[in-house]
């Protein structure tokens, strides 16, 4: 059976509210919807997200279609970039760029991505370790915590070339009988499923 890690879709950006509490944009929302109407998301018998604004969103639409609760997942936020506070799109880029290509390293201030890794490792596993492995499951993030799971699972190295496509929104999935990585980012309004 399956698990998935879902990002959240595009967001309102809106620099003078915290990033952990922007909320989703009308694209991200309608993009959220149109997953909850994929055969995969009645399939979810469990759905945990990060307290991020926009990752509660995203599982509370998904969560529409499965009658699942939503469960608040400790330590599953995205990566700590509270020290360099907003950054515009380029600026984020080229640091998001530095973060993946510096696991060991912290950029101004930021969370180490060996850090961010070992932190949504531990949270995701926290939960499957008790998990039944016939229930499919979805939690719900961000992009870069995301990628750090995506490449502990797939067994390679933190680089930026495993992140997900621009936009968020995606997901990817693996195997609840050896979490063993499955499929790679797909935007999640066009994933077709778990195939056996």
């Amino acid at each position: 059976m399956f698990g998935v890690y879902i990002t959240h879709p595009q967001v309102r950006i809106d620099p003078s509210v915290p990033v952990p509490r922007w909320g989703l944009s009308e694209i991200g929302a309608a993009r959220a919807e149109q997953a909850a109407r994929c055969e995969w998301a009645a399939e979810l018998k469990r759905i945990l997200s990060s307290d991020e604004t926009k990752a509660l969103e995203t599982a509370a639409i998904l969560a529409q279609a499965s009658g699942c609760d939503v469960e608040v997942l400790e330590h599953s936020g995205e990566n700590d970039r509270s020290a360099t506070g907003f950054l515009v799109p380029e600026e984020f880029e080229k640091a998001a760029n530095w973060f993946f290509a510096h696991p060991q390293e912290s950029f101004h201030g930021w969370e180490r991505a060996i850090d961010a890794q070992q932190r949504i490792v531990s949270a995701v596993s926290s939960v499957l370790d008790k998990h039944d492995p016939l229930q499919p499951i979805a939690f719900v993030g961000h992009g870069g915590v995301g990628t750090l799971l995506k490449c502990h699972l797939a067994g390679r190295p933190i680089a930026r070339s495993q992140d997900q496509p621009a936009g968020g929104g995606n997901l990817f999935a693996f195997s609840l009988a050896d979490r063993s990585l499955a499929c790679d980012w797909t935007a999640m309004e066009f994933w077709q499923g778990w195939q056996q």
